[in-house]
């Protein structure tokens, strides 16, 4: 168990529990902070992770080397929306993930939280142009019903939510605490830098659900400005893409020493991408597990072009 110091004492009844944890492209992180900031919450507690932390790296300053400070994993709360709100810094790694979850879930329980959300990225062979669209993976059947009826969120039918993003709502499930993670969509060649608008769609979904109403033009203005960086990443992409027209299969003696089993899997992936692009995500789930999506990056990017054509 981890030590958590409270710094003042709130009174908030069967709250909701926002939290998020930095992932691909930010896009929970940014927007659960979004919020936290827009309905001015109060800071309350904070989860020491200091004694779980190996640091892999020293920081310098004027020359002169320091060590980092851990990461840090706080609790705010906004009384009169009943909500409570975790934010942390980095993700935990092994069995350090687990025990910092159910710390949360044990804290959770001690204010009697009746629902929790994360928030998360959804990679898509998909062009920036696209409007980010809002997914849903909830642990009990009721709840993946209301967001879908009432929300009009889109139902993440199978695959792999990476991350405490997901293993939160997980391990909520044993305790019976209903929880969803909420995943925008963003095209997969941006996984690795800030995408804004999953954002804004992910705060516009969690407004709606807390019944308040939060302004996004700061997020505008964000969209705005990394638009002309997206046009030129995707405008590389496609270059690739038409480069890698010309080799449509990995070399064939890197191919004989994938498994088996392995290559079925994988080519059945790629026939069911062709036919529904959300099943790409899975496919490159897979290929990162391998460590395979540099040998077959060449097809994978003629689907990416393919899945936009028919958008």
């Amino acid at each position: 168990m981890m030590s958590i110091n409270i710094y003042r004492k709130i009174n908030v009844k069967n709250p909701t529990l926002l939290a998020a944890w930095p992932g691909m492209g930010n896009v929970g992180l940014r927007a659960i902070d979004y919020l936290r900031k827009k309905l001015e919450t109060t800071l309350f507690a904070e989860i020491d992770v200091s004694e779980f932390v190996i640091p892999d790296m020293v920081v310098v300053k004027d020359g002169i080397t320091e060590m980092p400070r851990a990461p840090k994993n706080l609790f705010y709360c906004q009384r009169d929306l009943g909500l409570i709100i975790f934010e942390a810094e980095n993700q935990l790694k092994d069995k350090h993930s687990i025990t910092l979850v159910n710390d949360i879930l044990d804290f959770a329980q001690r204010y009697n939280v009746k629902r929790i959300f994360t928030g998360a990225a959804f990679p898509l062979p998909i062009s920036y142009e696209e409007p980010s669209k809002v997914y849903v993976v909830a642990n009990k059947k009721s709840l993946s019903n209301i967001l879908f009826s009432k929300y009009g969120l889109k139902i993440m039918e199978s695959g792999q939510i990476s991350g405490l993003n997901g293993l939160l709502p997980g391990l909520a499930k044993q305790r019976e605490i209903e929880a969803a993670c909420l995943l925008a969509t963003m095209p997969l060649y941006a996984m690795n830098i800030p995408y804004p608008k999953a954002s804004k769609s992910l705060v516009e979904v969690f407004a709606r659900i807390l019944n308040v109403r939060v302004n996004t033009e700061e997020l505008n203005q964000s969209i705005q400005n990394i638009e002309m960086e997206m046009e030129k990443l995707e405008e590389s992409v496609k270059g690739q893409i038409s480069a890698a027209k010309e080799e449509d299969f990995p070399d064939a003696s890197k191919e004989e020493e994938i498994p088996g089993y392995v290559r079925k899997k994988i080519e059945r992936l790629f026939r069911e991408a062709k036919l529904d692009k959300k099943k790409a995500y899975i496919l490159k789930e897979e290929l990162d597990k391998w460590n395979l999506f540099e040998l077959y990056e060449d097809r994978f990017l003629d689907l990416f072009e393919k899945g936009e054509a028919q958008a």
